[in-house]
């Protein structure tokens, strides 16, 4: 059985909130963050909730001068983390970015379903991406539940979800902010 393929190239087609230049950024910065621990294609683990599924990340080499440009390991990582956050998001929950967050939403994108005509923001959900260059799934699990203290504390009534992508660990956690 063929694993799905973790789509974070040409995302600007299917993630109307992406611009061209913002999604080959992104996807840039992911290329260079796979470069620093895996050889294309690697296998991700997807923890959606309770759910888990694997996906294949495939991706060109980066050369010297790419990954010159891309030197602060912080940018990258985080640049890198939203194209894999958005891909998982878009394999394992049919959601797509629609629309950038704002300042102080305590999330980075409003989701909806892929081809939803959105009217307004209000059926969207919001969004935290993180990245994890370092460490195990242990580290990217305790960004996990810091990115959801993060979106909860965030000044809007959307309902919200975090992402974090931990590069060497090769897990995608994902998970809603549970309702109180």
């Amino acid at each position: 059985m063929q694993k799905a393929k973790l789509p974070i190239h040409d995302m600007e087609q299917r993630h109307h909130g992406l611009t061209q230049a913002v999604a080959d950024f992104y996807t840039e910065a992911a290329r260079v963050c796979l470069d620093r621990h895996h050889v294309s294609p690697a296998e991700f683990d997807i923890v959606n909730s309770d759910k888990e599924c694997q996906a294949v990340a495939e991706w060109a080499e980066t050369d010297e001068r790419t990954r010159r440009a891309w030197a602060n390991d912080i940018d990258a990582t985080e640049a890198g983390a939203y194209a894999c956050a958005l891909a998982a998001v878009e394999l394992a929950s049919g959601l797509v970015a629609v629309h950038r967050a704002e300042t102080r939403t305590g999330s980075d994108y409003y989701l909806a379903p892929e081809g939803a005509a959105l009217e307004d923001l209000e059926e969207c959900t919001r969004l935290e991406v993180s990245g994890v260059d370092q460490g195990d799934a242990k580290t990217v699990a305790a960004r996990f539940r810091q990115k959801l203290r993060q979106a909860a504390n965030g000044v809007s009534n959307l309902p919200a979800m975090a992402g974090v992508v931990g590069f060497r660990a090769r897990v995608i956690r994902l998970g809603p902010l549970e309702e109180s």
